[in-house]
């Protein structure tokens, strides 16, 4: 039997986002309903750091740890990334635009070691997810700290949260405080309870099959 955790997010998900648009189906992966809203979904805890307070650190198997401040990613190139956004809970939502910074600009500063192939994201809930290193240095991975040209607000993981619109979107951690990199795969938090690894929205890769 699927998790039930998982099962209860997909009912409240398909009873709320209902909105679909044919003509967008080409652009829309399988199994996905367009809606022109911006669900919050989480685990209950929204951390209150303000941006003061908040920083990110760049560690494990790199060359020279990072610890930065929003002041500090505002010292890298500025980018408006302008991707869709999909829910693994069936809901899909087109053209979100994000203000911030290329995470593949903070690894290269940091220099990733020999065998850093992995990396988890670490939040300031203490949600966790993985990815690969290649999957994190495609051009339209964030570190974004504005959404629709507005901060980024605590709700939608506010003050920096990752954006990786190639996966499904418990991939993209809000309340973003560590990226470690790692010579292992490490599953995350949703990744040991069911979901796929990968993540893949147009492949469908939703949940793994062990239970």
């Amino acid at each position: 039997m699927k998790n039930k955790i998982i099962e209860e997010k997909i009912k409240q998900a398909q009873k709320r986002h209902s909105n679909v648009n044919k003509g967008a189906h080409d652009r829309l992966p399988p199994g996905q309903t367009l809606t022109e809203k911006f669900p919050i979904l989480d685990l209950g805890i929204t951390p209150q750091i303000d941006n003061r307070n908040w920083s990110i650190s760049i560690c494990g198997l790199v060359n020279k740890e990072l610890n930065l401040s929003i002041d500090d990613l505002k010292k890298y190139k500025q980018v408006i990334s302008v991707s869709d956004f999909h829910c693994v809970t069936h809901w899909s939502k087109f053209d979100v635009t994000w203000g911030g910074v290329l995470l593949k600009d903070i690894l290269l500063d940091a220099n990733i070691k020999k065998g850093g192939q992995f990396a988890t994201a670490v939040s300031y809930d203490d949600y966790t997810t993985n990815l690969t290193v290649q999957a994190l240095t495609d051009n339209d991975v964030v570190l974004a700290y504005e959404l629709e040209g507005n901060e980024l607000t605590k709700e939608h993981g506010g003050p920096v949260r990752l954006v990786v619109p190639k996966r499904y979107a418990w991939k993209s951690a809000k309340w973003i405080k560590a990226i470690e990199i790692h010579a292992e795969d490490r599953p995350g938090f949703w990744e040991v309870r069911g979901y796929h690894n990968d993540a893949d929205p147009w492949s469908e890769q939703r949940y793994s099959g062990e239970y």
